[in-house]
């Protein structure tokens, strides 16, 4: 029988996320605050609890030396060794994976890897409309925007950086350039940008895009995440079909979906609510993550990776590697532990992590 990726769980993954650099051009507030705003928008939150805000002022972020992060080649090798085990869904993330020069060529070197069925990336979009028409002729299938507000003044606060114009133009090439579907993310965070809710939904029913609706998550590098700031899925769903009578998209084909979707009733635009705090969809998990330093973490909130630079830098095999990436699967977790008594909050944060 031929080696597959099945957890102890009765999971098989197909899906892998492969961050590609740890660096980022924004500090998002959910990510990597440093900017004033953000510290005083946690402090407010903060105030009266016991020990007062856990970071409060900008951080100084040590990225990992360019040494340690796996080359094209040796992410191009770990891919294709997952590809014959069943991973058919590549997403390239970062950070922002657009700041890592020649991405592009990445990219074409994925697309001609058997198996490889689905190719994405995700983007902050601030430099997309440099890289929009190499992407395309690479072979990327699609791409996903994050977009937290159509505020600019709101959009800086979230982010730290006047990048809105750039992510809007970014959004309008890749339709000019048929990716599809084109997917905008949205992080929900509460008394920050949750106001915009139905401005968003209504942006993606304009543009027939995908709008998908992120519950925040603790992967803040300031560890002043709380649960009173999520917006549950519930809430911004029922928000929105008071407004508009939304259709469930269902996809019995796709149990391992993250999004919970929607349809605008005239079929234009489409409405995703991703909602793992209040509704973990855990029992159906299909991802991998690998780091851009060679760490898999079969969950996003892992307190665990498995190191593979080690193998690709020494002389392992490719079955080496196979029977390694089959090993660490058979341990993949059963779920998150958010809002759990024992929950821990992993080390790295999303930017490091991979989206």
């Amino acid at each position: 029988m031929a080696m597959e990726l099945r957890d102890s769980h009765g999971r098989v993954m197909r899906d892998l996320r492969v961050s590609v650099t740890d660096r980022c051009n924004f500090r998002c507030l959910y990510c990597l605050p440093e900017t004033e705003e953000a510290a005083n928008f946690y402090r407010t939150r903060w105030a009266g609890a016991p020990g007062g805000l856990p970071a409060a002022r900008p951080i100084a972020y040590e990225w990992k030396p360019r040494a340690e992060l796996l080359s094209f080649e040796e992410i191009e090798r770990v891919v294709r060794v997952a590809a014959a085990l069943g991973i058919d869904k590549v997403r390239v993330t970062g950070g922002e994976p657009l700041l890592r020069k020649g991405v592009e060529g990445l990219v074409g070197s994925l697309a001609r890897i058997p198996g490889v069925r689905d190719l994405a990336m995700t983007t902050n979009g601030f430099l997309f409309p440099s890289k929009a028409q190499a992407l395309r002729d690479a072979g990327l299938h699609r791409v996903s925007f994050s977009m937290d507000s159509l505020d600019a003044a709101n959009f800086r606060r979230m982010t730290g950086r006047d990048g809105l114009p750039g992510v809007l133009e970014g959004i309008q090439l890749a339709r000019r350039l048929g990716f599809s579907p084109i997917k905008v993310n949205a992080v929900v965070i509460r008394g920050m940008n949750d106001h915009e809710v139905e401005d968003l939904a209504a942006f993606a029913h304009e543009h027939d895009l995908s709008m998908r609706f992120i519950e925040f998550m603790p992967l803040d590098s300031s560890r002043a995440w709380q649960r009173d700031l999520v917006v549950p899925g519930s809430e911004i769903l029922r928000r929105l079909n008071a407004r508009w009578n939304l259709v469930r998209v269902e996809a019995p084909d796709r149990p391992s979906e993250t999004a919970r979707r929607w349809r605008f009733p005239d079929g234009r635009g489409e409405i995703g609510v991703i909602a793992p705090v209040s509704e973990p969809f855990c029992g159906h998990c299909n991802r991998l993550r690998l780091t851009a330093d060679g760490k898999v973490r079969t969950c996003l909130f892992s307190l665990v990776e498995h190191d593979l630079r080690p193998l690709l830098r020494g002389g392992a095999s490719d079955e080496d590697l196979a029977l390694r990436l089959v090993e660490i699967v058979a341990g993949k977790e059963a779920g998150h532990r958010i809002g759990k008594p024992d929950f821990v909050q992993p080390a790295r944060t999303m930017s490091c992590i991979g989206g």
